[in-house]
């Protein structure tokens, strides 16, 4: 088992190093989350281990992350079918544009066109894997 990563964006360069990390990770619908009442977006996902491929190991792996996000004032999505449980998104990357600071808002952005805006008192993100997915290859489109 890989070390187990657990990354905290506080800034737009933090967030930044998150996204990296994110980058082609696979998002089925039913493990987004939104917690209204606690002001808490959860995203359950598959992402691609990039140190490893970096690290020139043949194989590509994928480890099972939770990303959260805390403070969130409002969440709003753009051409995702959130009554499609089953449907897997490519998350593409992260964004912060900073209004009102230290406020302003997180954009997850997905291929096809599809977005997630998060409105936020300020920035408070957390990347942790949670250990390899199921297959240990990352080949299946299921994300925890």
């Amino acid at each position: 088992m890989p070390p187990q990563l657990k990354l905290i964006a506080l800034d737009a360069d933090d967030l930044a190093v998150i996204s990296t990390h994110v980058q082609d990770a696979r998002v089925q619908t039913s493990d987004i989350i939104w917690r209204q009442g606690e002001k808490r977006l959860v995203v359950g996902m598959n992402r691609l281990d990039w140190e490893q491929t970096l690290d020139g190991e043949t194989a590509p792996r994928r480890l099972v992350s939770a990303l959260r996000f805390d403070r969130v004032l409002a969440c709003k999505s753009r051409n995702i079918d959130l009554a499609a449980p089953e449907r897997v998104l490519d998350l593409v990357g992260i964004e912060f544009h900073g209004q009102n600071a230290p406020g302003g808002s997180a954009l997850l952005l997905f291929a096809h066109g599809g977005a997630i805006r998060l409105d936020v008192e300020c920035l408070e993100c957390e990347l942790t894997d949670l250990g390899m997915d199921e297959l240990g290859t990352g080949e299946g489109g299921e994300a925890a």
